[in-house]
């Protein structure tokens, strides 16, 4: 019996499950009761205790004769802000003048509901194959927050058990302005530092007898305000620092603080490493008589995926539905990706991104039915080597 699933409303019944970070609520389920009769063995996953507990899952079809083709998304979605700013409940998942209106419409509820409706199509129309290979689902409860006990955790249980993935893209919004314009191939890293430089409290009418720590940041900060570290190479954009907060904690006018304190990210490409970048902070740091202390962690090193099976077959797919050729990118912030690409090449391609996070969040039920057409082109021309007639 061949089973249609409607992506709108799937996408829609999802963004109705309140499923804040790092709360999954009841959205894990209703992808496992739409997967199983299709044909899938769902596997949920639970890591962490208390407030940190999140449910993932793992759901797979077919064998192991063929390559594992993995999609990868995420349930949680950011909290909507104020209800009050919104023209409609945030969790309502309406549909109104073709647009699906809701927090996650954009990241990625709809893409998740998107690849499945895909998947469901293609099995449909594959039902007499059974050695094509295998479909699985890597969906977590934990990409918005802390990003410990989601993705990295299932990724580490399937190393565990020795479940292979081929190749994985995962749905985020990777679009600009239109649907088909940009896939992404890669991604920056992610290092973030904490500077805190002491001096000496004192009135600021008698300086000479304080040390204003202040002054001394501003000495040491001079490689962080430079922006670009480097020209960038062909595949990635130019490393950027930013500075995102200088904090005092002081309230007078007259008083000289004993300690100050900047943060700092910077995003880099493959000319750096996390290793490089702190020799080179704590190297410049450690040239100033000053008393200081640096905390620094990097949460994601950059990568570049080379499968050309997995980017072109994407390319084809996308051109079919949209007649566009998709720009390669490695552009924006970090994703799920960074964990993944550990065991598989990954690339991703999802919906257009300029009102993810945003009050009104919504997307246009054509870009959703224009998105599942792409994932079934995908599916078909990623597997068409492995499909016996």
């Amino acid at each position: 019996m061949k089973i249609k699933i409607d992506p709108l409303k799937l996408a829609s019944d999802l963004i109705q499950i309140k499923s804040i970070t790092p709360n999954a609520d009841k959205a894990i389920d209703l992808i496992i009761s739409t997967l199983e009769p299709i044909g899938f063995t769902c596997k949920k996953l639970t890591f962490g205790e208390g407030k940190e507990r999140v449910e993932n899952l793992y759901a797979k079809y077919g064998d192991n004769k063929g390559p594992n083709l993995c999609f990868a998304g995420h349930v949680d979605v950011v909290p909507p802000g104020d209800e009050n700013e919104w023209s409609c409940n945030p969790f309502s998942g309406k549909i109104e003048n073709d647009m699906l209106f809701g927090r996650g419409s954009v990241d990625m509820k709809s893409s998740i509901a998107s690849f499945i409706a895909s998947t469901s199509e293609f099995l449909n129309d594959k039902k007499n194959f059974n050695n094509f290979g295998s479909i699985s689902f890597l969906i977590t409860g934990d990409e918005e927050g802390k990003a410990i006990n989601g993705t990295k955790k299932v990724v580490e249980w399937l190393e565990s058990n020795n479940e292979k993935i081929d190749g994985c893209i995962v749905g985020e919004p990777t679009n600009p302005d239109r649907l088909g314009e940009m896939i992404k191939v890669g991604r920056r890293g992610s290092y973030s530092g904490k500077l805190t430089v002491y001096g000496v409290q004192g009135h600021v009418g008698y300086p000479h007898l304080a040390k204003n720590p202040i002054n001394l940041l501003l000495e040491m900060i001079e490689p962080l305000t430079k922006i670009n570290l480097d020209d960038g190479t062909t595949e990635f954009e130019p490393s950027t620092i930013m500075i995102t907060s200088i904090d005092v904690g002081n309230n007078s006018y007259n008083v000289i603080p004993n300690k100050v304190s900047l943060n700092f990210n910077i995003r880099f490409n493959t000319l750096h490493s996390k290793e490089s970048i702190t020799d080179m902070l704590k190297k410049h740091f450690e040239a100033f008589d000053v008393k200081f202390n640096f905390d620094h962690f990097c949460n994601a090193e950059p990568f570049y995926t080379n499968s050309d099976h997995l980017v072109s077959s994407m390319e084809k797919a996308i051109n079919e539905v949209t007649k566009t050729s998709s720009i390669k990118s490695t552009t924006g912030g970090t994703s799920d990706a960074r964990f993944i690409k550990n065991i598989c090449p990954v690339i991703e391609f999802g919906l257009v991104g300029k009102l993810m996070h945003k009050i009104d969040e919504k997307v246009s039920t054509k870009d959703i039915l224009d998105l599942t057409k792409i994932y079934y082109n995908f599916l078909n021309i990623f597997f068409k080597e492995h499909l016996i007639d």
